[in-house]
């Protein structure tokens, strides 16, 4: 009976979590020691990692009770919906039966708020106090904090977890009062500018003292829900880039609105934010971070939503072709790191190899470079590409085709193993 009761709380607020994206990499190197449970590693996500594992993480809520009562959440308090809530054991009895079993390696925690955020921040802190000292669990530990929880919890919560994450629902503070009028973005960024202080402060007394204890080895990260409110895209990454600049964020995860619940702040129960839309964040995102790229050359007050139909790359690369074509072979980095078709990688082994030799097409295709995109962009020591000189339009309408050729392509492969 008392596994019966188990599992149908498990089957609530499993369901519940689903609304919650922010549970990718770690970026945790953890050391199992004295024959503890589990290792963290790079890549642990519920997903598959980049070098083709699948790695799992238990990820529940603590309890789906809440005191707010937001437009957008499917746990908000006037939402007829059935309620469960696990005690502090019954989530540590679950992580480590599931770890044992070989089903998670690791643990994503978030909650509804029961009375309080330093009452549920405390309950999270002992389940990840719980797993590390009393079962020496090693693995990945996620948990999400509460907004408005005390520095004392969020210090604590850092000792025991690898990440921790603040999501701040909405990317503007219009759009948080729209719809979660009894929230305050203050209660959230009080705690993620005391753990980027603290992470940069621990981080510094590692590098002097080995035994120093690790603190949030993961960093922090967040997430904002797209297109509950009316922000465009402009506005979603202006706030992504003022989180990344000022509170050292690791990651800002996209989540487009899915609806659930008829309320007249929100989108129409059939008005799916289209998953494309939130897969050009993450794009834009990208190029932010690890290629160079400004909010304003991706977005902007003439163009502030991103195409659906090409990846932001290639739309800023049509709307400069004053830039190009680029030489491969003369080149700086950050000129190669914006040719479409080119990622982070390849730029650098394009800057590497170039000392030894005049690349040509050949050479780039070794490296790695996606000549059907990067070919309309760039000469190298070969026969110029005949149709270099195209128009931005025709350009995107030739590769628009070839991609669509290829998908179809796949698509027959696929076909033609049954």
């Amino acid at each position: 009976m008392d596994a019966d009761r188990i599992t149908e709380k498990l089957n609530i607020l499993a369901d519940a979590a689903k609304y919650d994206v922010s549970c990718a990499s770690s970026g945790s190197k953890r050391k199992n020691e004295n024959k503890g449970l589990g290792n963290a590693s790079n890549g642990i996500c519920h997903s598959y990692t980049e070098d083709g594992r699948c790695v799992s993480l238990l990820k529940i809520l603590l309890t789906n009770h809440c005191i707010y009562d937001c437009a957008y959440c499917v746990s908000r308090k006037s939402n007829d919906i059935k309620r469960a809530a696990f005690t502090v054991q019954e989530v540590v009895d679950l992580t480590v039966n599931f770890y044992r079993r070989n089903y998670i390696e690791g643990l994503f925690l978030s909650s509804g708020i029961f009375k309080d955020a330093d009452y549920t921040m405390e309950r999270l802190v002992r389940i990840a106090k719980k797993l590390r000292t009393e079962h020496k669990f090693n693995g990945y530990i996620h948990l999400k904090s509460i907004p408005g929880a005390s520095d004392e919890l969020m210090q604590e919560a850092g000792l025991y977890a690898d990440r921790l994450s603040i999501n701040l629902e909405m990317p503007t503070e219009s759009g948080l009062k729209l719809l979660a009028p009894d929230k305050n973005r203050q209660d959230m960024i009080k705690p993620m500018n005391y753990l980027k202080k603290e992470i940069i402060q621990r981080t510094e007394e590692k590098k002097l003292f080995k035994k120093a204890p690790i603190f949030a080895p993961a960093g922090q990260s967040t997430q904002m829900i797209v297109g509950a409110t009316k922000e465009n895209d402009l506005e979603v990454l202006n706030s992504a880039n003022y989180f990344y600049k000022n509170f050292s964020l690791k990651r800002v995860y996209y989540s487009g609105y899915v609806p659930v619940l008829a309320d007249n702040r929100l989108p129409g129960l059939n008005t799916a934010v289209p998953m494309v839309r939130e897969n050009r964040l993450y794009q834009a995102d990208w190029l932010m971070r690890f290629y160079g790229f400004k909010v304003h050359e991706i977005v902007n007050n003439d163009n502030p939503s991103l195409e659906l139909d090409i990846d932001p790359k290639l739309a800023w690369a049509i709307r400069n072709l004053q830039v190009f074509p680029v030489d491969i072979n003369k080149a700086d980095l950050r000129l190669i790191l914006r040719i479409p078709g080119i990622g982070v990688q390849s730029a650098h082994k394009i800057v590497s190899a170039r000392q030894f030799r005049k690349l040509n097409w050949e050479n780039l295709k070794a490296l790695g470079v996606a000549l059907n995109r990067a070919k309309y962009f760039i000469t190298c020591n070969s026969s110029v590409f005949e149709k270099k000189d195209l128009a931005g339009t025709a350009i995107k309408q030739f590769i628009l085709a070839e991609s669509q050729s290829k998908y179809l392509k796949n698509k027959q492969d696929q076909l033609s193993l049954f």
